[in-house]
């Protein structure tokens, strides 16, 4: 009898620790939370995770729920625990700014996984997920270099992190070697006075293309690129519709279907905690609709440069994305 409880005792031991290894809170959907920084109505980056939210919701027939500005700690917390109460167990934090505040408190709700965009996870539920950006912006860069007449073209960042920013820089200067790249930072990503600032600076030093890469002042950017009558390479969202004439391609983060990624893989037992990366092979990142100004010959190069990409992992200029 002391040998079949001892074996017993063995057994559940191992299915803890198996359980722990695997770095989910549950394997089981059940609601699912979104916490937004500003507004679900934005147009880009927020509304993109809104998209997501319902995607989940009709692919899982779970309950959702959200919650906009939530920019602070104490709201954030409120949140949560409003959200366990409701039985949630998967909660999508749509930014950067969510990564530390969920490693402090993850280990409160043992039940829930927590995920960020572009942050540290260092808790067993805790996720960050990241996009590759180098490589968009190293295709965004090639438009942009081919399309300039005046061999200088412009960056308005948010943060000198962004890979997405050296890989314009790069793709820029692999299509065209005798460019200048000229690159100016808000160190916000929704400070839209400061990014016209940026703006007036670039075209001052005569740069007539210009790649607005902060998804809070984007539109606001191209927008006035549009009365100058100047260029953009739209960010996160395909944003041709700002006007063909204006932008010349964008470079696509589909958050929407990152989340539907996500929720497949908790769902199965098999969301990882810690980093995940995710590039254009994972159908989350693309290009978007060319302008009819971009020669039809470049997009077919570039969309062969996107296949080839996929297929091996190498740039146009034969390196990996960094």
């Amino acid at each position: 009898m002391k040998k079949k409880l001892y074996f017993l005792i063995l057994a559940v031991l191992a299915l803890g620790i198996n359980g722990c290894m695997n770095g989910n809170a549950s394997g089981e959907l059940e609601n699912v939370g979104l916490l937004v920084p500003e507004t679900v109505n934005d147009g880009v980056w927020g509304t993109k995770g809104y998209k997501g939210l319902l995607k989940i919701q009709s692919n899982h027939n779970v309950d959702v729920f959200y919650k906009e500005s939530m920019n602070n700690d104490t709201s954030i917390e409120q949140a949560i625990k409003e959200y366990q109460k409701g039985d949630v167990n998967l909660v999508f934090g749509h930014g950067s700014e969510y990564a530390e505040v969920f490693n402090r408190i993850s280990n409160e709700y043992p039940d829930i996984q927590f995920v960020s965009f572009n942050g540290d996870a260092s808790e067993k539920n805790t996720t960050s997920l990241k996009f590759k950006g180098y490589s968009m912006g190293f295709f965004g860069g090639m438009t942009a270099a081919q399309h300039t007449k005046t061999d200088k073209i412009g960056v308005i960042a948010a943060f000198d992190w962004q890979p997405e920013v050296k890989g314009f820089v790069d793709g820029a200067r692999y299509q065209n070697e005798d460019i200048e790249v000229i690159v100016e930072y808000t160190r916000d990503w929704d400070d839209k006075p400061r990014a016209l600032e940026r703006l007036n600076a670039l075209v001052n030093q005569d740069a007539d293309v210009v790649y607005p890469a902060g998804d809070g002042y984007n539109v606001a950017v191209i927008e006035e690129l549009k009365e100058r009558g100047l260029f953009a390479i739209g960010y996160v969202s395909d944003q041709s519709d700002l006007g063909e004439s204006t932008v010349l391609t964008s470079t696509v983060q589909h958050a929407d279907k990152l989340y539907e990624v996500v929720a497949d893989k908790f769902s199965e037992g098999e969301l990882s905690s810690g980093v995940l990366e995710f590039d254009f092979k994972d159908g989350v990142i693309s290009m978007g609709k060319f302008s009819p100004l971009v020669p039809e010959e470049f997009q077919t190069a570039i969309n062969k440069h996107v296949r080839n990409y996929i297929e091996t992992g190498k740039l146009p200029n034969g390196k990996e994305a960094k």
